[in-house]
């Protein structure tokens, strides 16, 4: 309604009529409003700058960048505007291709153009890995323990893991002996040797069991951590009652006995140690020595597991010696049998009466 003819030419009169006229047409105006409702806004108010009012403020804040193009394209260009587009016109390009790559045309997807890349802090995922081994190694290498202490409590060790691994071996020689030969040694020479080992395993795990409870009466005795009386010397005395009541049990129940033995003595250790009755690094050095005295009985239980079932365990050996009796009596009784047999079959000839 505000660009049809009738506002223009209102419009018109107003800019062309002098200030008087323009006073009696805008009165005029006014007083067809009151009477005519479409001839409203017809006025100064209906005009182009009554009606965008933005349009005043937009032109005073015009940018030079804005005026600059104007410029260009009604090539009203100052002379200092001039020589700088032509400097500019014959100014030659030079190629960079040392800072052309894979991603420098190429804009991320979440991030703004033109922004420094934000440092992103990279995440070792072989943090928690790394952190484990370096635990392992300090435990392991026992820098406080005396070094004298260190290799002859290591070397004490060397016993039961070689009678672990010779049982573990020899059982593997009897599940996989063809016609009574293994790959070293024949399924009697593997028994023997079998039945050799297992008292020995079982007499050093006692002996070594009462040596850790008898260092405790020295300790006592030195009155390392101050002198704590029956406490300490208790140690002493029940250490070496557990361990040598094994020698009278089967092999492996003596084997899960003495295990039982060496991880309590190892915590009556670790409490002493806390409370300062023994040196600071003796509950690690105990932890290293009794890890692998109990990695040793749990593989000779395992290849004790695996023996086949034709060859006699200690109490079926000594069922065998007592109640049927040895080898050598079989075989006197075996060659009884045979003298008596061939007696017999001479009296029930009768071939020489004939």
């Amino acid at each position: 309604m505000l660009r049809n003819g009738a506002s223009r030419l209102a419009l018109r009169s107003l800019v062309a009529a002098p200030t008087g006229a323009r006073t009696a047409a805008a009165t005029a105006s006014f007083s067809r409003t009151t009477t005519t409702p479409c001839l409203q806004w017809t006025t100064q108010y209906g005009s182009l700058a009554a009606r965008r009012p933005q349009l005043a403020q937009q032109l005073k804040s015009t940018s030079p960048s804005a005026i600059l193009r104007r410029s260009l394209a009604d090539k009203t260009l100052s002379e200092g505007q001039k020589q700088a587009e032509s400097r500019y016109a014959h100014e030659s390009i030079k190629p960079t291709p040392e800072t052309v790559s894979s991603t420098s045309s190429t804009h991320p997807l979440f991030s703004e153009v033109g922004a420094e890349k934000a440092e992103v802090a990279e995440v070792d995922v072989m943090a928690g890995v790394k952190h484990d081994v370096e635990v392992v190694k300090e435990t392991f290498s026992l820098k406080e323990v005396p070094r004298e202490a260190y290799y002859m409590g290591l070397a004490g060790t060397l016993p039961y893991l070689a009678t672990s691994m010779s049982t573990v071996f020899l059982s593997w020689e009897l599940n996989h002996s063809t016609a009574g030969y293994g790959m070293l040694f024949s399924e009697k020479s593997a028994t023997y040797l079998l039945h050799i080992i297992e008292p020995l395993q079982i007499g050093y795990g006692a002996s070594i069991l009462s040596f850790l409870g008898a260092i405790h009466w020295g300790l006592e005795w030195a009155g390392y951590g101050g002198y704590q009386g029956y406490k300490r010397y208790a140690i002493g005395v029940v250490a070496p009652m557990v361990a040598w009541s094994t020698l009278l049990m089967p092999v492996e129940g003596a084997l899960i006995g003495q295990f039982l033995g060496f991880v309590g003595l190892y915590y009556v250790d670790t409490r002493a140690a806390y409370r300062g009755w023994t040196p600071n690094w003796y509950a690690v050095y105990r932890f290293v020595l009794t890890m692998i005295v109990g990695a040793s009985i749990v593989l000779t239980l395992i290849g004790r597991s695996e023996l086949p079932d034709h060859i006699p365990g200690s109490v079926d050996r000594a069922k065998v010696f007592h109640e049927e009796g040895s080898s050598e009596e079989k075989l006197a009784e075996h060659e009884e049998m045979l003298a008596e047999k061939k007696k017999s079959a001479a009296r029930s000839d009768d071939r020489g009466e004939k």
